[in-house]
């Protein structure tokens, strides 16, 4: 079993012992190094060359960012932010995660959060970044639509051939490195598009209604995390929040979302499964689902319901993945149409969508 080195950086000195504690309860991670601020954590890194590294935001001096965006130019070595549950937090999380950091966990803090559960996501998601040697996401460029460059679209072998019948809705899923994959999506469908967006993003409680504020003030169409009761509409995106897995009704021409406690069978709470499975029951072969980044197998169950009904499913390529996870399980149970690059995406959901890029 190969080791995993870690450095943890915090500056509080509880919560450098709680990470580590975490951490070397597991046989196979060991922390080589701490460091109590950014300008700590620059040197370290160069000097230690951690596999992983866990990162504070809010420390004294050369704060997490800038450590991120040096460690990152310099090593290119994965870190996962360890983000506070507020909202200045979460929007202090996605710009570290704009600026390379892979991934984040909520802080532990037995006020707010279950420790146990916040040890076995830090944990599961070191042992991903590590194996997968993850590298940080692209760098953003939001442009507008009519500026991206025209893809052509090339049937994959056996795939299902594109009818005359329109899409209905488009079904995200994604996890690791998603925030960050959603804003070189998202932004770049045009006000104008035709159909309903429904995403489900892993994410601890409070930071979906945050992320959903960001991608809305980044996009032509509306972004907004779903609250109970709302209409799948053209031209909106909703987010499932966190905590909920979702539910659909369907009556005559309109889909509500009703927001429900999950039976306790997922992993994920949203769950792309759930989700992408009542889009298949809602819509079946009009339905048309995107699986991006992110580490483990969600989204199989469901997208073998899509394409059972007649559905199409486009995956992210594993070259563009911060984790070839989810893609990578799609792919492999044969569920995925086509692989693109993340910024061919937006464009080619346009294409099927049947809208105008320019």
């Amino acid at each position: 079993m190969a080791q995993i080195n870690v450095m943890v950086v915090d500056d509080s000195a509880f919560m450098r012992r709680a990470i580590t504690t975490m951490l070397e309860n597991e046989p196979d991670i060991k922390v080589i190094a701490t460091a109590r601020s950014g300008e700590e954590a620059v040197t370290k890194a160069l000097q230690v060359v951690p596999d992983v590294i866990t990162m504070d935001v809010e420390m004294p001096g050369m704060g997490g960012l800038e450590a991120i965006r040096r460690i990152v130019a310099d090593h290119r070595t994965p870190i996962i932010m360890c983000s506070s549950l507020t909202r200045e937090g979460a929007e202090t999380t996605f710009r570290a995660l704009e600026l390379g950091a892979v991934d984040f966990i909520a802080k532990p803090d037995a006020a707010y959060v279950n420790i146990t559960d916040v040890a076995r996501d830090l944990i599961a998601k070191v042992r991903a970044v590590s194996r997968r040697g993850a590298q940080p996401a692209q760098p953003i460029v939001h442009h507008p639509l009519p500026e991206a460059e025209p893809v052509r679209i090339v049937a994959p072998p056996a795939a299902r051939a594109i009818t005359s019948s329109p899409y209905q809705c488009v079904a995200i899923g994604t996890s690791t490195g998603g925030p960050v994959a959603l804003s070189h999506v998202v932004p770049r469908l045009p006000a104008n598009f035709p159909l309903p967006v429904l995403i489900v993003q892993h994410m601890p409680l409070g930071f979906t209604r945050p992320l959903a504020d960001r991608l809305n003030s980044q996009s032509q169409i509306a972004v907004h995390e779903a609250v109970n009761g709302m209409i799948l509409e053209a031209g909106t995106a909703l987010i499932v929040p966190s905590g909920k897995q979702v539910a659909l009704r369907r009556t005559g021409h309109e889909t509500e979302v009703r927001l429900v406690e999950d039976d306790g069978t997922s992993l994920h709470v949203p769950s792309v499964d759930v989700m992408t499975a009542q889009i298949a029951q809602a819509y079946g072969r009009a339905s048309l689902a995107v699986i991006l980044t992110g580490m483990g197998q969600d989204g199989v169950r469901g997208l073998r319901a899509i394409k059972d009904r007649g559905g199409y499913v486009l995956g992210q390529n594993e070259e563009t993945c911060v984790v070839y996870g989810m893609p990578r399980a799609a792919a492999k149970e044969g569920l995925v149409d086509r692989e693109a690059p993340l910024d061919d995406i937006a464009p080619i959901v346009c294409d099927l969508a049947g809208v105008a890029k320019a």
